[in-house]
């Protein structure tokens, strides 16, 4: 141990721990933190946004895509509420993100002396949003905390977690040790009985089906062997779209899924909630439904499974495999019965005209590995059930949260983690607007991001709903933009604009072709079919 102060015992534990790009904006707060980065700037990149949100949002995408740890970092008060939008998504979306944000004079907090950013109570909002929360009061602590919400965030199902510094702690000097070991990050152990009974019941089923969420993202192949061994079906949506390649006869879009489900005898649920087939679809026909999933306040939710296992994936799957062997049933192949409902669904699909055609040119073009990061819009929205994924963690949702305007900066964040292959956003010319500012950020760190802006002047989806469900009473929906391209251009990056299928393939050859700025493409649409129909 040496003495150093609070900063630098934070920017060193970080950097022991595998950190290596921080998303952030520096601040009064954090003057010392950033002195600690200035020092030891050769083993760091540090992106500072144009606001708290892209910061956070940025962390968000990195950790997705690379399922990594990833930090970001705020000032306190406003500069915290700022970014929990994107920590309540991250939470949704069970990312491995830490918020480390500053905090007030340590002798001030609570006191409601009204020093500059001051809020009532921050951990608690923090806490309300995070797995695991606390506070460092003296540089010592820093490491150990540093360290124990790295655990915290590993161990189990994986979620944001957050540790605030006052700014006197951060400044302060005292010994420290930044190269403390990161405990074994806790896993549940295998219950060896369960995945026998689990092995039972697959084995003596008809008609098995699998769905897959976030949760089995890391257990692909795993899956694929899985699906294979029972000729299962398995059923992806947002989440976990990739998970098997979309090419496979065993792979459906979740609307595909649904002529299957009165025909199924048993439901295994990997990593995921199955929300919409728990609460519509079980409603005419209930299977014996097995879930296995690393959180074990999940079994329950929604329904009583017949049999559950609370492991990871990637930790359950070999042994049931394994035990499979032995009380398999004798399968036919089904590929030819699979290949007929997703012609099926294709077919029916046919009506999301021109979202269709758009995402088919975006699949060729981005190819075998490009990333697509979905938003609140209308061809996001198709892509959920229509757009085919090859592998894990290629496409990326918001979840459940549906967060307008996550798009645009959370692919940012993807794309600085995978530098080396396309990623495009998907966004609408409302949600654009929400983050638009951080184009400066993609200029002036050379950040590469294609966005495809879909603009049709409103809030499009809020627009169709006041118009099918509720009369024609629009109000509020319709937008005033500003020139897209010249705008995107003043910040320094590129931009094209088309209105066609056939001109967005152009214009993706270029983007893609452009390694050292962003692109933003603008494609001007209209009324375009809503996936409700489906649901």
């Amino acid at each position: 141990m040496r003495a150093m102060t609070g900063g630098e015992a934070a920017v060193l534990s970080l950097h022991n721990l595998g950190i290596r790009t921080v998303f952030g904006l520096p601040g009064m707060q954090n003057d010392w933190l950033y002195n600690a980065f200035f020092d030891h700037r050769e083993k760091f990149r540090i992106i500072h946004t144009r606001h708290e949100q892209g910061a956070a949002y940025m962390g968000l995408g990195h950790a997705l895509v690379s399922d990594l740890p990833t930090v970001f970092n705020v000032v306190p008060g406003p500069g915290l509420l700022n970014s929990t939008a994107a920590i309540s998504t991250a939470y949704a979306l069970n990312a491995k993100l830490m918020c480390l944000t500053g905090q007030i004079n340590s002798a001030a907090i609570g006191r409601g002396w009204g020093e500059l950013h001051e809020i009532n109570d921050q951990l608690s909002i923090l806490r309300s949003l995070s797995k695991w929360v606390a506070t460092a009061h003296t540089p010592s602590e820093i490491p150990i905390l540093i360290g124990e919400a790295f655990h915290q965030m590993l161990s189990g199902r994986p979620r944001p977690v957050g540790l605030e510094i006052p700014m006197d702690v951060l400044a302060s000097t005292a010994p420290a040790d930044p190269q403390l070991k990161l405990r074994t990050p806790y896993e549940p152990p295998l219950d060896e009985e369960a995945i026998e009974e689990v092995a039972k019941v697959l084995g003596a089923s008809v008609a098995p089906m699998i769905f897959v969420g976030s949760g089995a993202q890391g257990a692909s192949t795993l899956v694929r062997q899985l699906a294979e061994v029972l000729q299962a079906p398995v059923v992806a949506y947002r989440t976990g779209m990739g998970v098997v390649d979309a090419r496979s006869y065993l792979s459906l879009h979740l609307p595909a899924a649904k002529d299957l489900w009165g025909k199924t005898d048993v439901v295994l649920a990997i990593g995921t909630n199955m929300r919409i087939p728990a609460k519509k679809w079980i409603r005419t026909h209930r299977p014996d439904i097995i879930r296995i999933d690393v959180d074990p306040t999940t079994h329950r939710r929604f329904f009583t499974p017949k049999c559950e296992i609370t492991a990871r994936a990637e930790q359950a799957l070999p042994l049931l495999l394994r035990r499979l062997e032995e009380y398999n049933a004798v399968r036919r192949p089904r590929e030819t019965a699979l290949m007929e409902v997703k012609a099926a669904w294709e077919a029916r699909s046919a009506v999301l005209e021109p979202q269709l055609s758009y995402l088919k040119v975006i699949r060729e073009e981005i190819g075998e590995h490009g990333i697509f990061v979905d938003e609140l819009t209308q061809v996001g929205f198709a892509s959920r059930i229509v757009y085919p994924v090859y592998s894990p963690r290629t496409y990326i949702s918001t979840g459940y949260q549906g967060t307008l305007g996550y798009g645009f900066p959370t692919a940012l964040g993807v794309k600085v983690a995978k530098p080396n292959v396309p990623v495009v956003s998907i966004t609408g010319d409302g949600g654009f607007m929400f983050a638009v500012q951080e184009l400066a950020t993609a200029v002036q760190h050379k950040i590469s991001l294609i966005v495809l802006l879909f603009n049709n002047n409103c809030f499009g989806n809020v627009r169709q709903m006041q118009v099918n469900d509720y009369g024609g009473r629009i109000i509020a929906t319709d937008l005033r933009n500003p020139d897209f391209c010249r705008l995107s251009e003043s910040f320094g990056a590129q931009a094209f604009r088309t209105d066609s299928p056939e001109g967005l393939r152009f214009a993706l050859r270029r983007a893609i072709s452009t390694t050292s700025v962003p692109t933003v493409i603008e494609v001007s649409v209209g009324d375009m079919p809503s996936i409700d129909q489906f649901r």
